[in-house]
């Protein structure tokens, strides 16, 4: 049975933006927080059934389109936005030779979602391919569906399933009618259940976030916890999901009326009302049109494994990131939801080696056999913010897309803090052994500290395909060792298609925390609109 609680409408992220932002160098004033934060009630809350045996999805004989690219400043894309960067600097941090083997351990390789895949035919560009892993399953969602799978086989227990299969029954912002797209799943791997959201935006304003938290680690037969949260006249784009233990955090891209960007905002959604089923109430920080492209942290570790990492320190507040000129920018987060008054976000920079973004932020990359380019999405910090606490130091890494050898490279940071939520920089390059484009990673690390970093690569004479790198945490500082493929790829990406990704993810297994899984796309055959993913998992030998 369904049920369903109807509740007022919620407080629509409307505010004035008085914050003014300076340009975020390092030696400059670093963004501030807006004046306060802003309270969303979900306008309704329900149960919904479980998605066991829901139908399949397929999207053959449609009209194939392309998801709108919004723009976080004016101009053609190809510019960059997500607070600037670069500058046409030389890069501070080259990584040119990489010698030394991965050595990692492989698992399942298998495809996901995407052509190939039970006769699917995709309808939509990019996939935003995103996947987490539970206790026995691991989920995949694109756009616009989503799959089960056996983590120990690949087998595929259920899909492709529409993702707004998620809100079966729930009508609050037409959740269980609009399948919309900009996907992300995630286990929680501290309370073991799922988290599922997408935005609501077809038909134009009022623009909803849909959000769904499961009742159990098994995704196919736990009944859902089903919300439904009004950002009025603000689209909700590209929205990034964090979890920690105060609260489900994420970031969100707001253009107003679909056209307009009005900067980012910094949310946390009361995480222990959600597990229980109870409402569910929001907080958030809208930042200037200075700001952009956020992505909030996201705890890995604290499993219960053996050896796993720690638990956050108790009260610490989420941690926030986008980039700037030769900066990382950082805000901390401390929501109290018991007085929407006492959360504060709190911002500072961190100074990092010199960058330029690729392709000037938006298209260039090189493939085989046709002059269409693809697009970097090098404006903007890729998901994940992964973090972990190590007891002796707090640890986030992420990565981005560079200049490197002059074509384009994952950036990726190590950040430290010594247990006070003060980081700086602990080591940092752009990996970039050769002239072949490398973009659109994800990166992570195990319960040891071993590094791994996924992305796609590309040139006039290699079809993109998925490779990755990393390092043992007792390799040299700032060094990857050499690279290894994962899937090689069939064909180029024609016609005028430009777009590639959105994002990509890289996510730990929690039962053991070792064990990396690694998703994104690539073509079995050259054309448009005809994309397959590829999910893949692997550790480092010294982590058992």
């Amino acid at each position: 049975m369904i049920h369903v609680r109807v509740r007022p409408f919620a407080i629509a992220l409307v505010v004035a933006f008085s914050m003014v932002v300076s340009a975020p160098v390092a030696s400059a004033a670093p963004p501030q927080q807006d004046s306060g934060a802003v309270v969303l009630v979900p306008v309704a809350e329900g149960v919904g059934p479980s998605i066991a045996g829901n139908p399949s999805s397929d999207h053959r004989g449609e009209v194939n389109r392309e998801m709108p690219l919004l723009l976080t400043k004016g101009g053609t894309h190809g510019r960059p936005g997500g607070g600037g960067g670069g500058g046409g600097t030389t890069d501070g941090a080259p990584q040119t030779i990489a010698t030394t083997a991965l050595e990692t351990i492989a698992g399942p390789s298998f495809d996901g979602v995407g052509k190939g895949i039970a006769g699917y035919s995709p309808c939509c560009a990019p996939p935003d391919t995103n996947a987490s892993v539970g206790t026995t399953q691991v989920v995949q969602w694109v756009n616009l569906d989503f799959a089960v799978f056996d983590k120990t086989t690949g087998t595929v227990l259920q899909g492709p399933t529409a993702g707004s299969s998620f809100w079966t029954g729930f009508s609050a912002g037409k959740c269980n009618s609009n399948n919309d797209g900009d996907p992300i799943i995630k286990f929680d791997a501290q309370a073991r259940r799922w988290f599922a959201t997408q935005f609501s935006v077809t038909g134009g304003a009022p623009y909803y976030q849909c959000v769904a938290v499961s009742s159990t680690d098994d995704i196919l037969h736990s009944t859902w916890h089903q919300y439904a949260y009004n950002f009025g006249n603000y689209f909700p784009d590209y929205p990034k999901v964090g979890v920690w233990p105060d609260a489900y955090y994420m970031s969100f891209n707001r253009f107003y009326q679909g056209v307009s960007f009005s900067g980012a905002a910094a949310c946390a959604f009361d995480r222990a009302a959600m597990l229980a089923g109870s409402p569910a109430v929001g907080q958030c920080f809208n930042l200037s049109s200075g700001v952009a492209s956020l992505l909030p942290s996201d705890l890995d570790g604290a499993t219960g494994a053996s050896g796993s990492s720690l638990a956050p320190p108790i009260g610490a507040p989420n941690v926030f990131a986008n980039f700037g000129t030769n900066t990382l920018n950082l805000w901390t987060f401390h929501v109290d939801f018991a007085n929407s008054a006492n959360s504060t976000l709190a911002s500072t920079s961190v100074a990092v080696p010199a960058f330029t973004t690729a392709c000037n932020g938006g298209t260039c990359i090189a493939q085989p056999g046709t002059t269409n380019q693809l697009d970097s999405l090098a404006d903007r910090l890729m998901y994940r913010l992964a973090y972990r606490n190590f007891g002796g130091h707090e640890s986030l890494v992420v990565t981005h897309s560079v200049t490197g050898s002059g074509t384009a490279a994952p950036r990726w940071y190590e950040l430290r803090s010594p247990g006070n939520q003060t980081f700086s920089v602990w080591q940092a390059s752009s990996f970039a052994p050769d002239a072949t484009y490398r973009w659109m990673g994800s990166a992570a690390m195990d319960k040891l500290g071993d590094l791994a970093i996924g992305y796609s690569a590309s040139s006039s004479s290699l079809a993109p395909s998925i490779r990755y790198t990393g390092r043992a945490v007792g390799d040299p500082v700032n060094t990857l060792r050499a690279e290894a493929t994962i899937q090689a790829g069939g064909g180029s990406q024609t016609g005028s298609l430009h777009r590639w990704g959105d994002y990509s993810s890289m996510a730990l297994d929690p039962t053991d925390d070792c064990t990396f899984w690694y998703t994104t796309e690539y073509l079995q055959a050259s054309g448009s609109f005809n994309w397959s993913t590829r999910l893949a998992a692997f550790h480092f030998p010294g982590c058992q």
